[in-house]
């Protein structure tokens, strides 16, 4: 029997909409975002179908090249930009489940409401978002088999945002860690508010005790390795950015320290509302 194996796509950083930009920037960018296809000899389950209808689409395309029949559509987190566009695979691969674990199948339904959708994505990506709202159902088992091997849903709690997962391959040491783990991206943490960032740290925790042997970050550039490494780093820069937040004067103080600290990562405005959101 053939093992499993993994391919990692990366849509790149897209423009969106706002007028809330940090001090030199002169437009607002979305971080790069990955989808992981975890792979048999024919089936494959697919982890975040990304944003955008073209951004799935292309994802839709790159999935059919690889050759393999997608029987499921996981699901990380609640976040929008890494569900909506499940419909433009979901046309190519029609019987294939959209699951995701129950906390997060619970907290999805909210990025479609008016406070969510109307009130961030929509303005943020203008007709840019699939009309079909579709959300994940639970899958309770914690579980997906894939051509005899087992799939592992390990849920994290706050990471993010609330109710996060990760999906564990443990014949091939592979966590695809969602936005639990960030790689070269500034890391967003508006909703990082009260114990938000213990609860991150915590998570990062459980992710490291599976001992993977690669890592997927939900945000990452295109290309660089999935290393376990990324697990400190991201538990570094939350450090830093809630010791940051001790002393600074105001967020822009903030958003300087943490910049200087972190000049090459991508997408400084993140960071910008990161700061915003601590200090406010």
């Amino acid at each position: 029997m053939t093992g499993l194996a993994y391919s990692v796509h990366v849509a790149p950083s897209k423009p969106a909409v706002s007028d809330d930009l940090p001090p030199g920037e002169d437009r607002r960018m979305w971080s790069p975002t990955s989808s992981t296809l975890i792979h048999g000899e024919r089936d494959a389950v697919l982890v975040d179908p990304l944003l955008t209808v073209d951004e799935s689409h292309r994802l839709a395309d790159w999935v059919l090249a690889q050759g393999k029949n997608v029987t499921t559509i996981f699901v990380t987190h609640a976040h929008g930009d890494h569900f909506f566009g499940a419909p433009a695979v979901l046309d190519r691969f029609p019987d294939a489940r959209l699951v995701a674990a129950p906390d997060v199948a619970a907290h999805a339904g909210a990025q479609w409401e008016s406070a969510w959708f109307d009130g961030f994505w929509q303005p943020r990506f203008p007709d840019q978002i699939s009309e079909q709202h579709l959300v994940p159902e639970p899958l309770p088992e914690g579980r997906i088999e894939l051509e005899g091997e087992e799939l592992r849903t390990i849920e994290l709690g706050h990471t993010d945002t609330d109710g996060t997962s990760a999906l564990h391959a443990p014949s091939i040491g592979l966590v695809v860690a969602g936005d639990c783990v960030y790689g070269d991206v500034h890391l967003y943490l508006g909703e990082a508010k009260g114990n938000g960032t213990r609860d991150w740290l915590d998570a990062l925790d459980v992710v490291a005790e599976t001992r993977p042997t690669a890592v997927v970050s939900g945000h990452k550039r295109d290309g660089d390795p999935d290393s376990p490494d990324d697990i400190d780093r991201t538990r570094r820069y939350i450090e830093d950015f809630t010791a940051a937040a001790e002393t600074a004067q105001d967020h822009t103080d903030l958003y300087e320290t943490m910049l200087r600290r972190y000049p090459d990562r991508v997408n400084r405005g993140v960071l910008w509302n990161s700061a915003k959101a601590a200090l406010s």
